[in-house]
Parts: C-alpha cells; sequence; structure tokens
C-alpha cells in the first residue's frame, strides 16, 4: 500500500470569519495591499499625467418640430404634434453626412486633420466625417428641447469651431427646409388674399368715416388699444413709478447716512454716493497720517516737521468734515426734489384717467361700429399677417426651428483627462484591488494559519506555539521570554502521554525548514533543565544540523555506534546543559543507508532508554525520506512540527497519516514560527508570558534590560563564545 495516499479526514464544519479574522488578514497581508495600492495609484498618475490634454467645447441650441405648408384660417399658431422620439430624431440628422460633410468642407478639417495625424495623403471627406463623428458628442438637456453639441479636441479652438459649425450648418439646413415647405403655401394663400382685399377695403373706409367724425386718435388696430388717452394714462403711471423707486432709494440712502457715526459716514459715502472731492481729501488725510506716523518714529513730537503735519491732519480732517456736511445737505435737497416729482405725477395721473373716463363715453358709436367690422378683418388680418409672416420668414432666418443660445467658446481648462478624478479612482480601485487582492491570496493560501486549522484538518492537538526568530535556548539563557513556550510544550507531553513509560520522543515534519531540529533541541534542554537525564540524537543522518547549535564535531556518532565501529560510551558527548548529553549522527557512508532499519537501532533505543529518562531523535523531513517513517514507528511518541503559513494543509495532513499508517504514535502538533507581533490572533497563547518576562527582565538588574533577548550574565557562560573553553568531554 501507498503509505502517501490521502485517506479521508473528517472535519468539523467551518465556522463564520469574525471582523476579527478580517482584520488579521490585513495585518498580516498589508504589504500587498500596500505594494498594490501604490502601484495603482503611481500608475494610475503617471498614465493620467502622460495622456495629452482633451479640451470640449459646448454649444447649446433649440430646435422645435417642423411647421405644416399653412395652418388652417382663423388659427394663429401651428398646433404641433407631441413626438417622444423627436429629439432622438434630430441627434442623427445632426450626425447626418449632409450635415457632417459640410463642416468638414467649411472649415477644411481634411487638410488640418492631415497634419495632425502625419498621414502623407490627404484625408477623404468620408474619412475626415468618421473622425469628426468620434469628436462630437450630443446631450439633451432634460425635459427640455435644448440639445447641446459638444466638440473634442486637443486645440480648444478647434472644438469650438467644430461645435459652433455644426449646430450652424445644421440650422442653415433645417431653415432652408422650412422655406421651401412655406413658399407653396404663400402662393396659395396670396390668391385667397386677393379676393377679400375689396371687401376689406370698404369696411375699412366706413371706418375711417366714422373716426374723422367723431375725431378719434386710434394708434392701434386692436380693442385694447383705440386712444392716446389710455397711453397718455399708461406713460405717466411708468413715470411715477420710476420717480417713486427714485424717491424710495435717495431717502433710505440719506436717512440710513445720516443716523451712522461720523467715522462711518467717512467709510460709507465713498462708496454709496461717491463724491470726488471727498475721496481726494481722504486720501490726502490717510497719506499725512502715514507721513506724521513715519516722523513720530524718526524726529519726535517737537520736531518742526512733526508739527507741520499735524497741523495739515488737521486742516484736511476739517475738510472732510465740512465735505460730509455738503454731502448731507445735497442729499437732502435730491430726496426733497424726488418727492416733489412724485406729488407732481400723481397729481397729473388722476387728471389723465378722469379725462379718459369722459372720452370713452363719447366714442361709444365708432366702437360698436368697428365691433361689427371684427368678423370680416380677422379673415383678411389673418391671412394677411400669415402671408406677412412667411414671406418675412422666407427671407430671414427663423430662430424658432433652431436656436443657437450658447456659442461654443474655447475652454482652456481640459476635459481629459481629469487628473483629480482619475487620480480618486486611482486611489479607490488601488484599495480595492489592494484588499481584493490579499483576500485572494488568503483564500489561495491553504497553510496552516490557526490553531482551529490544526485541529480542524488533523483533528489533532496543539501541544504548543513557538514564537518567531526563536534560536538555540543555549544562547538565550535558562530565562529566555521563549524557553517559557517550551516549558508549556513539556507539559502538554507529559500530560499528553498515554503511559509514563513512553519516553522516547521524536519530532517530524512534512517538509523540510520547519524548525524540528531547533525544536526537538530546546525541547530536550527544557527536560535536562527540569531535572531528567535526557539523550538528544541526531538521528538525521543526510542533513544533521544539531552539532552546529553545540559547536561539536560530527566525524564520530550514531552511524558509527550503528556499524559497531564504537562504543555507545565513545560516541555520546557532554553539553554545557547539566543532564544533557548528545549523539550525533557520524558520516554517513553510502554502505549505511538502511542503518536505522536495522536491528542495532531497536538495540540502541532500549538501551538508551535504560539508561535516560527521555530520549530524543531528530529527523528528516518525512515527505521526502524513509528514515522519519523508520523512526516514527520506532519511538514511543511522535510529535509534529507545522511551520506557520509555509507548507499547503494537504502537505501536512498527508505527514500525519504517513505517521499514522506505520504504526507511529502522533502525540500532538507544534507550530512553529509564529510572528505573535503581526497576528494578534496567538497573543492569548504566547504573549502573556513573554510579556511578563519582559517585564521581569527590565526588573533585573543582572538583565539585559529591555532587549530582552540579550542573554544574563549567568547564561553567557553556555553561550558560544565560551565553548571553546568548557572543551566539552565525552560521558563514559
Amino acid at each position: 500500500m501507498d503509505v502517501t495516499s490521502t485517506a479521508p479526514v473528517n472535519q468539523s464544519p467551518e465556522s463564520k470569519l469574525h471582523f476579527l479574522d478580517y482584520w488579521r488578514i490585513i495585518r498580516i497581508r498589508k504589504t500587498v495591499i500596500l505594494a498594490v495600492f501604490l502601484l495603482v495609484v503611481i500608475t494610475t498618475t503617471v498614465m493620467t499625467l502622460v495622456l495629452k490634454k482633451t479640451y470640449m467645447s459646448t454649444a447649446r441650441i433649440e430646435v422645435g418640430q417642423d411647421m405644416g405648408d399653412i395652418p388652417l384660417l382663423l388659427q394663429s399658431q401651428q398646433q404641433s404634434r407631441y413626438d417622444p422620439y423627436f429629439i432622438r430624431t434630430e441627434f442623427e440628422k445632426i450626425k447626418a453626412q449632409s450635415v457632417l460633410s459640410n463642416v468638414v468642407t467649411e472649415l477644411g478639417l481634411a487638410a488640418t486633420w492631415s497634419r495632425t495625424y502625419g498621414t502623407s495623403a490627404l484625408l477623404t471627406t468620408q474619412d475626415t466625417v468618421d473622425i469628426l463623428k468620434k469628436v462630437i458628442d450630443l446631450q439633451e438637456t432634460r425635459n427640455t428641447s435644448l440639445i447641446e453639441i459638444r466638440a473634442f479636441s486637443e486645440d480648444p479652438k478647434e472644438a469650438a469651431d467644430i461645435a459652433n459649425k455644426v449646430a450652424e450648418v445644421y440650422q442653415r439646413q433645417r431653415l432652408a427646409k422650412g422655406m421651401k415647405m412655406s413658399q407653396s403655401g404663400i402662393d396659395a394663400l396670396k390668391s385667397e388674399y386677393d379676393k377679400q382685399s375689396n371687401v376689406v377695403r370698404i369696411a375699412q373706409a366706413q371706418i375711417d368715416v366714422l373716426r374723422k367724425e367723431l375725431k378719434i386718435s386710434d394708434v392701434g388696430d386692436s380693442m385694447s388699444q383705440l386712444t392716446l388717452e389710455p397711453e397718455t394714462v399708461r406713460a405717466i403711471e411708468r413715470d411715477r413709478i420710476q420717480a417713486d423707486q427714485t424717491y424710495a432709494q435717495l431717502n433710505t440712502l440719506y436717512l440710513g447716512i445720516k443716523e451712522m457715526t461720523r467715522a462711518a459716514q467717512r467709510q460709507a459715502i465713498p462708496v454709496a454716493w461717491p463724491d470726488e472731492a471727498l475721496s481726494r481729501y481722504l486720501q490726502d488725510l490717510g497719506k499725512a497720517q502715514q507721513l506724521l506716523s513715519q516722523s513720530l518714529k524718526e524726529y519726535g513730537e517737537e520736531h518742526p516737521e512733526v508739527k507741520r503735519l499735524m497741523a495739515m491732519i488737521k486742516t484736511v480732517d476739517q475738510q472732510v468734515e465740512e465735505r460730509i456736511d455738503g454731502v448731507l445737505r445735497g442729499l437732502e435737497v435730491r430726496v426733497k426734489a424726488s418727492k416733489a416729482v412724485v406729488d407732481e405725477l400723481v397729481s397729473r395721473l388722476d387728471q389723465a384717467k378722469s379725462k379718459d373716463t369722459e372720452m370713452m363715453e363719447k366714442y361709444r358709436p365708432y366702437f360698436a361700429a368697428k365691433r361689427d367690422l371684427e368678423t370680416k378683418q380677422r379673415i383678411n388680418d389673418t391671412m394677411l399677417a400669415r402671408i406677412m409672416q412667411e414671406t418675412v420668414d422666407a427671407k430671414i432666418p427663423r430662430n424658432g426651428m433652431v436656436e443657437i443660445h450658447d456659442p461654443a467658446l474655447p475652454i482652456l481648462k481640459p476635459v481629459k483627462p481629469n487628473v483629480t478624478l482619475n487620480i480618486v479612482l486611482g486611489v479607490i480601485v488601488g484599495l480595492v484591488m489592494g484588499f481584493g487582492l490579499a483576500f485572494f491570496i488568503e483564500y489561495l493560501d491553504t497553510s496552516v494559519k490557526t490553531i482551529d486549522d490544526v485541529e480542524r484538518a488533523l483533528q489533532s492537538p496543539v501541544l504548543g506555539v513557538i514564537p518567531q526568530n526563536v534560536g538555540s535556548l543555549l544562547e538565550e539563557g535558562v530565562d529566555s521570554p521563549h524557553s517559557e513556550a517550551y516549558r508549556v510544550l513539556r507539559t502538554n507531553i507529559l500530560f499528553s502521554r498515554k503511559t509514563e513509560k513512553a519516553s522516547t520522543i521524536t519530532v517530524v515534519s512534512g517538509g523540510a525548514g520547519e524548525g524540528k531540529s531547533t525544536t526537538i533541541f530546546n525541547l530536550a534542554t527544557i527536560f535536562a533543565q527540569n531535572g531528567s537525564r535526557v539523550l538528544l540524537v541526531d538521528s538525521d543522518l543526510r542533513r544533521p544540523s544539531l552539532h552546529k547549535i553545540l559547536n561539536v564535531s560530527n566525524s564520530m556518532g550514531l552511524t558509527n555506534y550503528l556499524m559497531k565501529q564504537n562504543t555507545i560510551e565513545e560516541v555520546v558527548q557532554r553539553t554545557p546543559v547539566p543532564l544533557l548529553d548528545f549523539l550525533p549522527s557520524g558520516k554517513l557512508p553510502s554502505s549505511s543507508l538502511g542503518v536505522l532499519n536495522s536491528m542495532q537501532m531497536r538495540e540502541f533505543m532500549a538501551r538508551a532508554k535504560e539508561r535516560y529518562d527521555y530520549v530524543f531523535f531528530d529527523s528528516p523531513p518525512i515527505m521526502g525520506v524513509s528514515d522519519a517513517s523508520i523512526l516514527a514507528s520506532e519511538v514511543d511518541v511522535a510529535i509534529l512540527v507545522i511551520q506557520y503559513r509555509k507548507y499547503p494543509q494537504a502537505m501536512t495532513i498527508r505527514a500525519k497519516q504517513m505517521v499514522e499508517k506505520v504504526g507511529g504514535n502522533l502525540l500532538g502538533v507544534v507550530l512553529n514560527n509564529i510572528n505573535i507581533s503581526q497576528d494578534s490572533y496567538y497573543y492569548y497563547y504566547s504573549g502573556y508570558y513573554y510579556d511578563y518576562y519582559s517585564k521581569q527582565d527590565d526588573n533585573d538588574p543582572t538583565s539585559g534590560g529591555k532587549d530582552g533577548g540579550k542573554p544574563s550574565k549567568g547564561a553567557k557562560s553556555v553561550g558560544a563564545g565560551d565553548r571553546a573553553a568548557l572543551d566539552i568531554k565525552q560521558k563514559y
């Protein structure tokens, strides 16, 4: 059977993510978020600054529906029907070939754009029209008949010229079409008008006779404006209203200035009622005061120049006061004059109204006769008005169909690229992409991240959590904050064993570089410090590393004993830690690749268990070398080391399955290399004692102070610098 096959693992239902889980992901992936954010923002900013500037000009026109030939008789205006597609239809007419080709010809865009785009041959009219369609845009002002013609160009003047020319050509073509439609109606209407002209002349002659007999000064043709008397009343009323407004303004101005203090009047009068003399006096006064201030600083109060300036200021100030009084008196006279004008106009208005009432009674017969002719005049007047209207419209452009309200002007502020908007969007998109990529990477990252991941995936307990950057406890010292993590691990191992006779322990890992050698060395050190006799065996025969931590020779060790070249007393060495002995791996000849799976190895384990309380075996990665599987099957207890966020969970699950399939007793899991400062999730597991020891070191005068990681003087004797002096000796 293949020991690497994947067996089904019962997984508990995944718990919902808490807000702190999202915050943990953000903190861990902050580098990715920041990198993506800066990349997007910088790229957006650079591209925005590199892009050529595009300017936009807008011409606003009002469009009306096309009128019919001639409205029906007695109708003053043509009744237009509502067309919901009218504006959209006009959009297409504006962008029609007939309009744009004339724009291209009149502006000479073919030659201009040939130079702009650097083409050797002159652009054809059709090619230029196609380009023109791309640089203009039409927009409707909501709920109106207004159309905005927008033109875009790298030259602001060219953009304005294009927008204005499109509006002009469209207006010209619409008006030409309207004149053609109305000409046929004019001809038919003139024929009927000639027939009715004689009837109108006879009726008008009768009215003229009545006007002469009654001496009526009729100045209009409508019923609301017949004689001069009503017009006189309206003219006097307009004058009265204007005079009343003038009086109110002058009176308000006069009262407001009069109630002010003298200082306020000096400031208000030059603005509210400009007076050249007063302004000149105030300027002279200000200049004299400035000169006086400078002279006082230079000469003192008794200097002749200072006295001269003070006398000048007094004279000018008196002139200002007199001028202000004169202005106030002048305003008062103007107010009284305005009031007199208002009173006079009121009197004249009353007289005009009385005369108008009297004359209306006198003209009543004339009004009755004129009303009798209204029916005949209405037909004739309507026909004449329509003929005149259509005739004039045929010669003068009509603004009813197309009216240019706002001609396009060159705008010097580019619309593209919008630097502020692009940068803001870059910031938003950068943040969204940064967070999205961070969470996507986190989603793709199937490595072990939390204790819950281990227990859910492996169904095994977590025995210990080891912080990041943990080294040898020989160098860090007995009281190192990191040592407490291994004490917790030792305690959990002791309580998790099914029997106290389980004294041979190996630490395995799924892949290389997960920290199993450091873990087993520090764990053996902690066991020895607790008073147990411990043997540490470097059974990683292919890549031994424990001898480097102890700085001893690896020329003779486990392989020499198993191949019966040396006795156990000759290969076991003492260490600086009391009760801790070390057995190097020794050199591995090519003929001894299967030496761990031998009877000599089993005999060595049995002999080591008799002499030591605990025997720790270092092993290679279980996924790559069979030696780890052999050791896991032979020892009493196996512990799986998993480095935080390094290998996929599937690899970790496979490592556990391999231990179980060879009959190994997997006691639990150790999470290694946890960055507690970055991932606050693990603070509750190891942050407390880390902070506790840091504070204890701060209060210990013999410790390394706040550095925490520096060994104390007592621990220095077992450091790397003193190993040469100790001259490690063999145990036996």
